[in-house]
């Protein structure tokens, strides 16, 4: 990814539906998105062929249901929208990043274990 792809909210509502259901159809992607809030058929599909047009999405129009799916893995998108927000808010600074993160609310026992796995520590 050379410039970080930039996902509105709903683009990414529709992002983590197809990360989660991998390759799917717009029948699909909307029952499952219906599940959290109300969106018509038409909208989700044109919600979907504007993410092709941006490089979120890739379609494959093999069937006659066109299926589709993230063009890049999640954790190359976390990744690009973190190094973005570290570099626009904290000049760079993933330390800087972090550190507001944790301070911005609870954490959990297993957010807790999870950073310490990361860091390289042991669990309390």
């Amino acid at each position: 990814m050379d410039r970080p792809l930039k996902p509105t909210e709903v683009e990414l509502k529709l992002l983590r539906i197809l990360w989660e259901l991998g390759p799917a159809s717009v029948k699909e992607v909307h029952a499952r998105l219906n599940r959290q809030e109300e969106y018509t058929y038409t909208g989700v599909l044109r919600m979907l062929q504007v993410m092709l047009e941006k490089g979120l999405v890739v379609r494959d129009e093999s069937q006659r249901s066109h299926i589709y799916a993230p063009a890049h893995p999640r954790a190359a998108m976390e990744g690009g929208l973190v190094a973005d927000l570290a570099e626009r808010l904290f000049g760079g600074s993933a330390a800087a990043l972090a550190l507001a993160a944790l301070q911005s609310g609870p954490v959990s026992a297993e957010e807790k274990a999870r950073i310490r796995a990361m860091l390289g520590e042991d669990a309390p």
